[in-house]
């Protein structure tokens, strides 16, 4: 009877010890998943904020321009 209540004990131990394995785990990758869908998302916002400043110059290039051209048909 002792040998198998001793089991019994390592067992359920084992079996917490196995169980916050797993809960950790999971929650590693938990974390890991949050990390990469931020990383997406801050690449996503840098070339959508990029391309936005690119348009801006280019706008502001052609207006410069324009308004060049406009002075020397004075």
């Amino acid at each position: 009877m002792t040998h198998n209540k001793t089991r019994q004990q390592a067992e359920m131990a084992f079996d917490q010890v196995q169980s916050q394995f797993f809960a950790r785990d999971h929650a590693v990758e938990e974390l890991d998943y949050v990390a990469q869908v931020r990383e997406a998302k801050t690449l996503r916002l840098r070339e959508a904020r990029l391309a936005r400043e690119e348009r801006d110059r280019d706008a502001a290039l052609a207006i410069a321009l324009a308004k060049r051209a406009k002075q020397r048909q004075v």
